[in-house]
């Protein structure tokens, strides 16, 4: 029995679909998730979210948010969600670029200095999603 993942950010629906497992980047670490999982509420952090279904895998760069997790259902609730094959490489290293002339600037006020921490921070996740996706692209996985 497969789950349903539904990933959702505050502009949209990034993703819904069945899946036979997913990896979500957690606030303390990967997690695994399999049909019947053991319900489950938690924060997410920075990374990657990997599907895996029918044999093939598919990648998310995710930025923040929540988790919840029922046996057959996981709702991502994330503050971004980029699918690895829509992602410009260019106009994210752009944004990585503008983020380290941020940083190099200097800042008044600290709220400045998160903010570039957090965007260059993004603009790496998404670059080294993006870079992985366009090397290796959609994998397969399993003996079929």
């Amino acid at each position: 029995m497969p789950l349903l993942l539904e990933i959702v950010t505050p502009e949209r629906l990034a993703y819904r679909g069945e899946v036979d497992e997913v990896v979500v980047p957690g606030s303390e670490g990967q997690l695994g998730i399999l049909p019947h999982h053991v319900p489950l509420i938690s924060l997410l952090g920075l990374g990657e979210l990997r599907i895996k279904r029918a044999g093939q895998q598919e990648s998310f760069a995710i930025y923040g948010g929540f988790l919840q997790v029922r046996p057959d259902k996981v709702i991502v609730m994330a503050e971004t969600a980029d699918f690895a094959a829509d992602i410009d490489l260019e106009r994210a290293r752009h944004a990585r670029q503008e983020a380290e002339r941020a940083l190099e600037a200097g800042f008044v006020e600290p709220a400045d200095l998160v903010q570039a921490r957090a965007a260059l921070q993004h603009a790496l996740l998404r670059i080294r999603i993006a870079e992985r996706h366009h090397r290796e692209g959609p994998r397969r996985h399993g003996g079929g």
